[in-house]
């Protein structure tokens, strides 16, 4: 016990040093004060993945098409703001993609820049409702592993980037990614639309193997920077490079099940789906258009 409350007093001791070193700029804006908030909310994420499935166990699944589509369009108009932001506040700034450490001033491209960034940590907050209007769906197959850790460690990370290092290097990963996710939620929000729309979605494998190069990416810029000795906190740079280590293990797994390995064949040949989809928490068309059969049909709720 004296060893546990030892840990507990200098795991307090150093939170307490660390908030000397974190940005002062950020310290009031919305949820950067404590982490209190982004971790109840992540609590209550997990909680609901546990309680979901159950209160909708003996339920009709709801169609939600009409919440689908809004959501999915907002959400591309949020990351293309955000990736607009970065690009045009770190242009403005003369900043380097090489090697950019973080710049702690009130300058005005700075605060935008720690701006955006924080609008991207609360992008990551907003697609919880991805795993939300899963459960909903009675879509419980695609609440993977891949889809609750990108999910969860996203948001709780992101908030620790934004308190300690919100600018520098931190708006390379974020500007790719939040581009990434306009292209991922405009597919899924024209999928939405229905199965006239969905024949000209050829290119969901595609969105999936931009995402793995992103990591190597990633990976190369850290590295680089941590080879030349960048000026940006190295703790940072090999987090992202473990972080961005896991995702390539766990997408490379997802895309030889979801397009590599021959699915099992049923007594009549049909195939069988492995149930998988992009970790970003949608189905895919296949999916939208069985729920609009399953509307006529009668057998799931009206929004």
């Amino acid at each position: 016990m004296e060893v546990v409350t030892h840990f507990m007093n200098d795991t307090v001791e150093f939170y307490k040093w660390s908030l000397t070193i974190a940005d002062k700029r950020v310290e009031k804006w919305p949820m950067m004060s404590s982490p209190s908030p982004t971790l109840a909310i992540s609590c209550l994420y997990l909680l609901f993945l546990w309680a979901g499935p159950k209160y909708m166990q003996d339920r009709q699944p709801y169609t939600l098409r009409k919440t689908l589509i809004v959501y999915n369009f907002s959400m591309v108009v949020l990351n293309f703001y955000i990736a607009k932001e970065l690009l045009l506040a770190s242009s403005s700034a003369g900043y380097s993609y090489l090697c950019q450490p973080v710049n702690y001033s009130n300058d005005v491209n700075e605060v935008r820049i720690a701006s955006a960034l924080w609008w991207y940590y609360i992008s990551k907050g907003v697609e919880f409702l991805d795993t939300v209007f899963f459960i909903l769906r009675k879509k419980f197959n695609q609440v993977s592993f891949l889809h609750v850790y990108h999910h969860c460690t996203m948001f709780i990370l992101w908030w620790i980037g934004i308190k300690w290092v919100p600018g520098g290097q931190s708006f390379f990963g974020a500007t790719i990614n939040s581009s990434i996710h306009v292209l991922m939620y405009g597919y899924y929000g024209l999928a939405a639309l229905g199965p006239h729309i969905q024949k000209y979605l050829w290119w969901k494998k595609y969105l999936t193997i931009i995402q793995m190069i992103q990591f190597h990416v990633t990976i190369g810029h850290a590295g680089y920077s941590l080879y030349t000795g960048c000026p940006f906190p190295c703790w940072m740079q090999w987090a992202l490079i473990g972080y961005a280590v896991t995702f390539i293990i766990l997408f490379a797994n997802f895309y030889y099940h979801a397009y590599r390995r021959k699915p099992a064949v049923q007594k009549g040949g049909k195939p069988v789906s492995n149930g998988t989809s992009l970790t970003n928490g949608h189905s895919n068309a296949e999916e939208v258009e069985e729920n609009g059969k399953r509307q006529k049909k009668g057998r799931a709720k009206r929004e």
